[in-house]
């Protein structure tokens, strides 16, 4: 029966696609867990290469022997937001300053895509939570 290996931490940090540098934040996160940080960047860009542009969230998951593994998130909701909306950045007032705005197709589009990472039920509820961070950054929803 094969062994099972230890966790010794679980880092996350969110990185360009295929742009991982073994530089902060990489260093910082993974050097004082002792794991070979050029390894982790060299797996991550090729495992995100064809996603260049946008930022991927990974969680690491560190072994006692200094091994690794590592899932990739979706991008966060507020970058697919902005996309969508065509913006920089969103509203410095949200509430009182629209910074832009996106359909509903596009709400159900982001909310399709963000379902496995989000703790939502069915697609409603997934709609309603991105709706809700649309709404505090000033992006509404027509």
């Amino acid at each position: 029966m094969a062994k099972k290996k230890k966790e010794m931490a679980v880092v996350k940090i969110q990185l360009p696609a295929g742009g991982a540098a073994p530089a902060p934040p990489v260093g910082t996160a993974l050097g004082p867990h002792g794991v070979a940080t050029m390894e982790f960047c060299k797996q991550y860009n090729a495992a995100t290469e064809n996603q260049r542009g946008s930022v991927i969230p990974v969680e690491i998951t560190i072994y006692e022997d200094r091994s690794f593994t590592f899932i990739l998130k979706t991008s966060p909701t507020p970058v697919l937001l902005r996309q969508a909306a065509g913006l920089d950045k969103g509203s410095q007032t949200a509430g009182k300053v629209d910074a832009g705005s996106i359909s509903e197709a596009q709400l159900e589009e982001i909310a399709k895509t963000k379902m496995p990472d989000l703790n939502a039920n069915d697609l409603e509820a997934a709609k309603r939570q991105v709706a809700g961070t649309a709404r505090s950054m000033g992006i509404t929803v027509k």
